[in-house]
């Protein structure tokens, strides 16, 4: 959509001209208002000057109530005593409350004041002339500048969801969808899904909140949340909302990755008390009132929120109501969320198929809340444990205890095992998986480091190839010219140093690479290879991943398998005997005049062609034929660059098209 919006910058910078920041139109505005204005002060200048003179004049001064200048009605006038009104000749155009003033216009300033009435009247059809002109402009861009606005409402929104998603380290949700009604042995599950992985309140501090995992399941989609007073029930209940509204809304969600909710139809929640004295409302009549208009709007795609179902009434018959209305919700179908101080749903969330306890957590020693969920246990309230901590009489505390009933005493206990054990698991897998992640970000550590380490080995290969390249070609071109000279020189004593100098480079080059003998069938340790991109050849010594350690020029490196081209082993080279340097250059046997190096590598083929051109030149030839193909011009470019720089060429050219054209080359060498 941004590409519908328009540039409206001209239409700015026209208002900039015209207004001010105070919505004032400026004198720019147009010619005809600067030079309203401009005379327009002149015209009030003229008219306080007359009066100022007129106030201190003794014919006037006496008759007046205090040398002042004063407007009324738009008009600049003085104020004159009511019993000398005659004496100062002039339009009246006010009198004061108690009558002792006239304020009068002199006649002497009557022009005056008239021409600088004249002047605003024009100054402000003037500037209804501007602003006539400016609003025609906005008006014929009325369509456009809406569309834009629109769009940039759209991505103001859009950003500002980014940034808050930033600012809480939001996630999107991952929006199921709904896989219902399924049903099950005794209920029917709506299908949705609701699971929230570590869910922040969006409004409390996150430095302090506790992170909470709150869902339901496959086989539940009821929640019966108890526990103590101030323990986060109510506060994992709103979490829940929130989160869900937000995730509607399009916005990210305070939760880890992996959370997930359908799409409700609606949200319904009755959370707090809603008291009203001017109704006459009780807690209780607040809640059902609430109750009845969610029982009558929601239906099996909602999701319903209740806060301490069944309080605010006798306990026995809101335990009775409040199993009611979750059996009810459980009959329609209805996902929901309840928190409860009423130990007789705990009971009932644990016989009824679709319905499951949960509860806040609570600290044994501190006596003090701990604002985690726990989904498949149910909650107590601890207050004996929080009265005797508080400083009750212990009798008191003895006496209730034995009120009790031995199995609820029983069944605490068994909680308050079953709660340790748990804190006690869920410590020891946050431990593992701090150890799993520290070791995964040491693995991660050393593949980065061994990769800089492979990295820099290919490095220093590649610098160490280049620079025996280097010295190569040096020695090369220095062969060449030294046989340049050779030819260029009779003396038997000359020619004999010029020879004894070429062999002693000669002995510094190294033998050019064989040509290359790939053959097939999977590589092994042991197997020679020619390794891709170093244009070297070197042994296998080892195999692991689908890579390769090859050991070249003393190096060890690792090769994807890819990179690499099995080879022949290369044949022993033959002992190379010592015989006599006759004084005199024996007479080498004439080359042919014609070198083929189709097929061949460029750098096989230019060591060659080197070679060839030396004795082409020592045997005396004056032209010779370079067969290299047409292929697809490597060669062939390769070939005649290095012709083109070569000491012993005069000059080259293709060959005619009965000759083989373009796939030929022929050289005259210098005489």
């Amino acid at each position: 959509k941004a590409r519908f919006i328009e540039d409206y910058t001209w239409l700015a910078q026209e208002i900039g001209r015209c207004i001010n920041d105070r919505a004032e139109v400026l004198d720019d505005a147009s010619p005809e208002l600067r030079r309203i204005r401009r005379e327009l002060k002149e015209a009030h200048r003229r008219l306080m000057n007359r009066l100022q003179e007129l106030i201190t004049s003794p014919k006037i001064a006496p008759f007046l109530q205090e040398p002042i200048i004063t407007e009324r009605n738009g008009r600049y006038v003085i104020p004159v005593k009511a019993t000398f009104k005659n004496r100062v000749p002039g339009l009246v155009h006010d009198m004061s409350a108690s009558g002792a003033t006239f304020f009068i216009e002199p006649l002497e300033t009557v022009e005056l004041g008239n021409q600088w009435r004249e002047l605003q009247l024009a100054e402000e059809e003037e500037v209804r002339r501007v602003l006539l002109n400016l609003t025609r402009s906005i008006a014929e861009e009325e369509p456009y500048i809406r569309r834009t606005m629109e769009i940039i409402a759209q991505l103001d929104l859009a950003f500002a969801k980014a940034r808050y998603a930033e600012d809480i380290k939001g996630v999107i949700p991952r929006l199921a969808p709904w896989r219902g009604p399924v049903v099950q042995d005794s209920f029917i599950h709506p299908g949705s899904t609701l699971h929230y992985k570590g869910a922040r309140h969006p409004l409390l501090d996150p430095k302090k909140v506790v992170p909470i995992d709150i869902y339901t399941g496959e086989d539940f989609f009821i929640l019966v949340i108890t526990g103590p007073n101030t323990g986060g029930k109510t506060v994992s209940l709103k979490t829940a909302g929130l989160l869900t509204l937000m995730a509607q809304a399009g916005l990210a969600i305070p939760a880890e990755e992996g959370s997930s909710l359908s799409v409700f139809n609606g949200v319904y929640a009755d959370i707090g008390d809603e008291q009203s004295i001017e109704q006459s409302l009780s807690t209780f009549s607040s809640h059902m009132g609430n109750i009845v208009r969610i029982l009558n709007l929601a239906d099996s795609r909602s999701l319903v929120i209740l806060d301490e179902l069944g309080a605010g009434t006798d306990p026995v018959e809101g335990a009775a109501l409040a199993r009611a209305i979750l059996s009810h919700l459980r009959e329609r179908s209805i996902t929901t969320l309840v928190a409860t101080h009423i130990s007789e749903l705990k009971a009932y969330a644990y016989a009824s198929p679709g319905v499951e306890n949960a509860s806040v957590e609570f600290d044994p020693e501190t006596l003090a809340p701990t604002y985690v969920l726990r989904i498949g246990l149910p909650g107590y309230s601890n207050a004996l444990a929080i009265a005797s901590r508080l400083g009750l009489n212990p009798e008191i505390i003895r006496e209730a205890r034995e009120l009790l009933p031995p199995q609820k005493l029983e069944a605490d206990a068994l909680l308050a095992q079953i709660r340790e054990a748990q804190r006690q698991a869920q410590k020891a897998r946050e431990e593992t998986q701090k150890a799993l992640e520290k070791a995964r970000a040491w693995e991660e550590e050393l593949r980065r480091k061994a990769a800089e380490w492979e990295k820099e080995r290919h490095r220093l290969l590649e610098e160490a190839r280049q620079k025996a390249e280097e010295e190569l070609e040096e020695l090369r071109r220095e062969i060449r010219r030294i046989r340049l000279r050779l030819s260029q020189l009779s003396a038997p004593h000359e020619l004999k140093e010029i020879a004894q100098e070429v062999e002693k480079l000669e002995e510094r080059l190294p033998p050019p690479p064989p040509p290359p003998r790939p053959i097939t069938g999977p590589i092994e340790v042991g197997d020679q290879v020619w390794v891709e991109g170093l244009n070297s050849v070197g042994e296998v010594v080892a195999l692991a991943d689908g890579d390769a350690v090859v050991v070249v020029d003393n190096w060890r490196v690792r090769v994807p398998l890819h990179r690499l081209e099995k080879r022949e082993p290369a044949p022993a080279p033959e002992p190379v005997l010592p015989v006599e340097t006759p004084v005199s250059l024996p007479k080498a046997k004439p080359p042919p005049v014609e070198l083929h190096l189709r097929g061949k590598r460029v750098e096989e083929a230019l060591i060659l062609l080197d070679d060839y051109l030396d004795k082409a030149f020592l045997a005396g030839l004056d032209k010779v034929r370079i067969v290299h193909g047409k292929g697809t011009g490597a060669l062939r470019r390769a070939i005649r660059e290095h012709l083109a720089e070569h000491p012993l060429v005069a000059s080259f050219y293709p060959a005619p098209l009965y000759e083989g054209g373009e796939g030929v080359t022929i050289v005259k060498l210098n005489r």
